[in-house]
């Protein structure tokens, strides 16, 4: 069956790197479109970036373009997000998900989602 499971996160300092992995199995993710999403506890959660299945153009929230970068290794169906500059405010548990989405920064069109990982940018 479909599943997604993510995992690079941990504790890093402000300024600092950090690498995610989005690991797929029982699917192709090269035919899917995989998004980036973040969540704070009490809050919605956000779209980060994601890269489309259709032509693979990527897209990224306002709050992380220029520091996220994602992309997809077909050979290992596994999509990364490398993260540069962390700032406290990235602090969330991040999430990867599948599906055809119109609008790929947007939930609502993802027909799977990974457990989470927790990412914390703290001194």
């Amino acid at each position: 069956q479909v599943q997604l499971v993510e995992s690079g996160g941990g504790l890093v300092q402000p300024g600092g790197s950090l690498s995610l992995s989005c690991a797929a199995s029982g699917f192709a993710l090269d035919y899917s479109t995989i998004g980036w999403f973040r969540q704070v506890s009490g809050k919605e959660r956000e779209g980060v970036s994601c890269i489309s299945s259709s032509d693979g153009s990527t897209y990224y929230a306002d709050s992380v373009k220029g520091r996220f970068t994602i992309s997809r290794d077909n050979a290992k169906n596994t999509v990364y997000l490398q993260i540069t500059s962390l700032k406290p405010e990235d602090t969330a548990v991040y999430y990867c998900a599948a599906g055809n989405p119109w609008f790929c920064l947007l939930p609502g069109g993802y027909a799977y989602w990974g457990q989470g990982t927790q990412v914390t940018v703290s001194s």
